[in-house]
């Protein structure tokens, strides 16, 4: 079957639910005449985050990424759709690992917000490399929080994951360390830090969707890791329109929890994309069992056993009630990690992290291990 001329199915055909949409006035004054920076800009999440943000009619949206070539296709984009009389629309190439880039980006800039989308996300990619999601993840978010603070940027958003919840591998223990920096930063200065915890998302860079499509277009068949996993799902629409919400709820120092509904088997996401493709599964195209990935779990949570869901008032968005880590036990642990990350071992990054976040169990010391 060739790929060629097949129509990509939308991702909103698989979520088992209505889309979540919000209108509310509040979110235009947040942001109107304000200056945005969104990290990680050019990827799935960034990129839509910018689209959202520019239609609120803010001064300037800053791109940045370390990737040039998505980064620039979005800025053409923008350009294009909102025309050389909207927002100022500006890319910036760099690592948020870079402080002395950083600094000077904050210091050229000054923005008023800050949508922190950049990350290394892969699960069975960071179990390979600890040390370089754990540089990105965990001290590139470091260094992006310490210039807003120091900047004052107004509101710090941290885009984070479900698989930060009883993480089983690197790259949500990564990100749960995110989590814990917010609390760590919240009350120190004029910027309010907060977190949004999403599962994820339809159509996505590396998520199984467009996988799953070209496998199609292939001739399959449809690699799935196990026949019993589970994941929440969002489209990147309803994942940018709440993230963009609920950063006008933050008070200081909140992980905002989307509600994505209940959670959808991958398998009968497969035999339901093959049937929108017009074709039949376990006929025209087989399905695979591969077996568990490393840093893979059957099923993923949203909130941790000491955490409960707060119900705000808009629909679609919760607040976890967790208590915030102990500041001094947060230094103490980055401070492991960064000598860890210095010797490069793996071992021992993996060791440090594990002390960092006591509810990481990492992928081998448990029967099932994040990420699909």
């Amino acid at each position: 079957m060739g790929g060629g001329g097949r129509s990509r199915v939308s991702p909103a055909l698989l979520l088992g639910r209505e889309e979540r949409t919000i209108d509310d006035p509040r979110v235009a004054a947040r942001f109107k005449e304000k200056t945005i920076l969104v990290t990680g800009g050019g990827g799935s999440i960034g990129s839509e985050l910018c689209r959202r943000l520019a239609a609120l009619g803010p001064r300037r949206i800053l791109i940045f990424d370390m990737y040039e070539n998505t980064a620039y296709e979005l800025l053409r984009e923008l350009q294009d759709m909102f025309g050389a009389d909207s927002s100022e629309f500006v890319v910036e190439i760099g690592s948020v690992r870079d402080g002395i880039r950083m600094e000077k980006l904050f210091d050229a800039y000054h923005p008023d917000f800050v949508f922190h989308a950049a990350a290394h996300k892969h699960v069975p990619l960071m179990e390979h490399n600890p040390r370089e999601a754990v540089l990105n993840n965990v001290f590139g978010t470091l260094e992006t929080m310490r210039q807003a603070q120091r900047s004052g940027s107004e509101g710090f958003v941290f885009i984070s994951t479900d698989k930060a919840v009883n993480p089983s591998s690197v790259m949500g223990a990564t990100k749960r360390m995110g989590e814990m920096l917010v609390h760590l930063f919240s009350g120190k200065s004029k910027t309010v830090f907060s977190a949004v915890r999403f599962g994820n998302v339809l159509g996505s860079h590396g998520s199984v969707l467009p996988l799953f499509e070209r496998q199609i277009s292939e001739g399959g068949p449809i690699k799935v890791t196990h026949r019993d996993i589970t994941r929440y799902f969002m489209t990147i629409p309803e994942a940018a329109r709440l993230v963009v919400f609920a950063s006008t709820m933050a008070q200081g120092g909140e992980i905002f929890v989307l509600d994505m509904g209940e959670p959808v088997r991958i398998y009968d996401m497969a035999e339901r994309l093959i049937e929108l493709s017009g074709l039949r599964p376990h006929a025209d195209i087989e399905i695979e069992i591969m077996g568990l990935r490393p840093g893979e779990k059957l099923y993923e949570e949203l909130f941790m056993s000491k955490e409960h869901a707060v119900v705000t008032d808009v629909e679609g968005i919760l607040v976890s009630n967790s208590v915030p880590p102990d500041s001094e036990d947060v230094a103490q642990a980055l401070d492991r990690l960064r000598e860890a990350v210095r010797g490069g071992e793996d071992d021992a990054i993996v060791d440090a992290l594990a002390q960092a976040v006591p509810t990481y169990a990492p992928s081998g010391k448990i029967g099932v291990g994040g990420g699909h």
